[in-house]
């Protein structure tokens, strides 16, 4: 049986309040979306530590799965949204859903050498490191630029034994690479419970030996290493405490950054750092730096 998408523009808390309408109004499962997402505007959903005001997002999609007999327009008459402006309507198709979602994961090269490959699939090169990754609700699945160029980074800059620390680890994928490219102590952490059981997960599901925990459980303590695949906001704010965690002569990789913010962030830590471009793809940069 098919369903129907309503998808309708909110700003601010109003998309909150539109949601509950939505369930009340007997919808079979809302979400709430960023419609800034993969632009300059993007904002976290969570707050960062050093983040003086941290905000939800402000402009929005609320996102209700409907039955397919729903009448939308008398749904919007009822919530008080006769003709919403914007909103749009789509045909949800009956599917199988986990094979259509294994489906769109395939093994992703990562080099000649390092592979992500979901727990479904086989290895393609049993001689290459493999780093068996679900998709789950936590970020990083190996699909996105800035992770790819942060795994990338991490090959070509671990000479073996260096202590790592990921923050905002979102699935651990940068921790876990680390550890089997041979570093040392490896720590993650991350302000979203639901990232640190997905890290936990993975961890195990690669036999796996890293650390993750919340932010405020993080032990005192400098790394050889942080990686930090996070947004750019996020990202200035974070700076003091990120430039703490690193050792003097130690290293700093960056991303989750659009190419015309690289600039912004490449002033900022290059207070505490040697700072270079170090890649880019689709748009999105990896930045690199050695502490002074």
């Amino acid at each position: 049986m098919p369903w129907i998408s309503l998808k309708i523009p909110a700003d601010g808390d109003a998309a909150e309040t539109l949601a509950d309408a939505l369930m009340e109004a007997g919808a079979l499962s809302v979400s709430i979306e960023d419609r800034d997402a993969g632009t300059a505007e993007e904002a976290p959903q969570f707050g960062e530590p050093g983040l003086d005001d941290p905000r939800a997002w402000q402009h929005n999609w609320v996102v209700a799965l409907l039955e397919a007999d729903t009448d939308v327009a008398a749904l919007l008459a009822r919530l008080g949204l006769p003709g919403a402006g914007g909103h749009r309507v789509e045909e949800v198709p009956e599917q199988d859903w986990v094979r259509l979602t294994q489906s769109q994961f395939e093994p992703i090269p990562i080099s000649g050498r390092l592979w992500i490959v979901p727990s479904w699939h086989d290895a393609p090169d049993p001689q290459a490191i493999t780093l068996v990754l679900d998709p789950g609700l936590a970020f990083g699945t190996g699909s996105h630029p800035t992770t790819r160029l942060c795994l990338k980074w991490l090959e070509g800059n671990l000479a073996g034994g260096e202590s790592v620390l990921d923050y905002g680890c979102g699935s651990g994928i940068l921790a876990i690479a680390a550890k089997k490219l041979g570093a040392g102590i490896v720590h993650g952490t991350d302000l979203d419970p639901q990232a640190i059981t997905a890290s936990r997960d993975n961890a195990g599901r690669n036999a796996t030996v890293a650390e993750f925990c919340l932010p405020d459980a993080l032990a005192p303590g400098r790394y050889d290493v942080v990686v930090a695949n996070i947004l750019t906001n996020p990202l200035k704010a974070l700076m003091p405490l990120l430039a703490g965690r690193v050792k003097p002569g130690g290293r700093i990789a960056l991303s989750g950054i659009l190419a015309e913010q690289a600039g912004d962030i490449l002033d900022l830590y290059g207070s505490a750092f040697a700072m270079s471009p170090w890649g880019e793809e689709e748009g999105w940069v990896c930045l690199a730096g050695v502490k002074r």
